[in-house]
């Protein structure tokens, strides 16, 4: 399986793989904007994720979790922006629970096919008569296309949609995995403002499903962060509905660490997107560190500078500012040798052995003025290396968060 690789899919999106259909409207949460989405497979998928760790969990979370815990398999997600149904108490999960029953009706599933997703404002009781409308007014699910209204039916402060896919061909085999992602601000996982859609026609068992989603999620979505804040709902979602027709893959075989590859690719170039699209953002940051004595060690460190605000500042402010990542890497709480460390930024080198060296300033500001800036952490103390992503802190973030209401 070496030389089997998987292949970016450019126009490629979550109604790529085989059997999935999609589509969004507008229902009136907001004022303008698409608000309502939805995804149908037209066989029950095997389904897996994972969720925000904000101890106030909104009611769709633990509904959708009722519904994938029944028996590991969805057929529909309806989703909805503009509210959050979160802390809405005893209401706001007779909503949920209304919402899934809605859509269920309407594309001919039982309840517990279906997922329901919720984002936008915290502490509103959702309109369901308006979610009820819409859903009443979709003429037709089964076969419909219309990824690019899901994709904008799921944005808040997010300035573009996010998609990828990729696919390989095995045995004569054409299998595909797309995905489809909103985020933009309160983005610091282990999961948080943000949803995430896979689709994938490969044919796998849940166990096998349920672990990949974990592992690449700990890599790839739980190693952005925009500002700090982990919010009350979002989660990550894949369905896997065997179409391809491969004979299935388990967690023993050759062929999941493939899956888990290309799972990885889909997960990867989403995250970066969102945390390219942080509110306000100029430029997205990656922070790479090696050499560290553990993995945990690097992920920490990785994300401590990523999240730095004054790090994002002086990246804004194209600031070769070295000593504010050399404080972040001092304060993440992971013990090192600090005569050992190097750090460049992009391909010019500002620290050697814990110490500066001489650089030129105009060739770092220059540098600064990409939209994509590269951090690179060399530990010198393990084997062990990590990637985070971020992006810049703008003023148009706080005017942004300031009348996010409003």
């Amino acid at each position: 399986m070496e030389h089997v690789k998987w292949t970016d899919v450019t126009h490629g999106h979550i109604c790529t793989p085989l059997g999935f259909s999609a589509g969004g409207l507008h229902c009136g949460i907001n004022r303008k904007r698409k608000d309502l989405g939805w995804i149908y497979s037209s066989v029950p998928a095997k389904a897996a994720a994972v969720y925000t760790t904000n101890i106030f969990q909104a009611p769709p979370l633990k509904v959708t979790q009722e519904s994938i815990n029944e028996n590991k398999t969805l057929q529909g997600v309806l989703v909805n922006s503009g509210n959050a149904n979160s802390c809405t108490g005893e209401i706001g999960f007779i909503n949920a629970y209304e919402m899934r029953r809605i859509y269920a009706q309407k594309a001919g599933l039982l309840e517990n096919d279906v997922a329901v997703i919720s984002t936008g404002v915290i502490g509103e009781q959702l309109p369901i008569q308006k979610i009820q409308q819409g859903v009443e007014s979709i003429t037709t699910i089964e076969g419909v296309r219309d990824y690019d209204a899901f994709h904008h039916s799921i944005l808040t402060t997010d300035t573009f949609p996010k998609q990828a896919c990729v696919q390989i061909t095995i045995d004569g085999k054409t299998m595909t995995i797309a995905g489809a992602a909103k985020g933009s601000g309160m983005i610091h996982p282990n999961m948080a403002t943000m949803l995430g859609f896979i689709t994938t026609d490969i044919n796998i068992q849940s166990s096998a499903l349920n672990q990949a989603l974990k592992d690449v999620t700990n890599e790839t979505f739980n190693m952005i962060t925009v500002d700090g804040d982990t919010s009350t709902n979002d989660m990550v979602l894949v369905l896997a509905n065997g179409l391809a027709n491969n004979s299935e893959w388990s967690l023993h075989d050759q062929e999941y660490l493939l899956f888990k590859e290309g799972l990885k690719q889909v997960c990867e170039s989403l995250a970066k997107q969102i945390a390219r699209d942080g509110e306000g953002a100029t430029k997205l940051i990656e922070v790479q560190v090696k050499g560290a004595l553990t993995n945990s060690d690097a992920q920490t460190i990785a994300k401590t500078i990523v999240g730095s605000s004054l790090v994002k500042t002086a990246i804004y402010g194209e600031d070769a500012n070295w000593g504010r990542i050399v404080s972040a890497v001092g304060y993440s709480g992971i013990l090192f040798d600090p005569m050992n460390i190097h750090i460049s930024l992009g391909p010019i080198k500002i620290v050697e052995n814990g110490l500066p060296i001489s650089f030129k300033e105009s060739e770092a500001a220059l540098y600064l003025k990409n939209e994509k800036i590269d951090i690179h952490i060399q530990l010198g103390e393990g084997t062990n290396n990590a990637t985070a992503w971020g992006c810049d802190l703008s003023y148009d973030y706080v005017r942004i968060n300031a009348s996010y209401r409003t």
